[in-house]
């Protein structure tokens, strides 16, 4: 039972070390980019979130 959890534990350790590493891959180029791309306002800590699309630096980018 317990071989059971921690095969378990490790498949989804893997699963979301993938997701993180496609996640990281997401850029914009600008806001026209991620608003086409649908992803506008990109929140801090999203996808394709870069300092370049958070002119205020509020943690939201191209949020107008």
């Amino acid at each position: 039972m317990i071989r059971a959890l921690v095969v378990a534990a490790a498949i989804a350790a893997t699963a979301l070390g993938t997701a993180s590493a496609a996640n990281a891959d997401v850029y914009y180029k600008n806001c026209a980019a991620a608003r086409a791309a649908g992803a506008a306002p990109v929140m801090e800590g999203d996808p394709g979130y870069g300092p370049h699309l958070d002119r205020d630096g509020d943690g939201i980018g191209c949020e107008n």
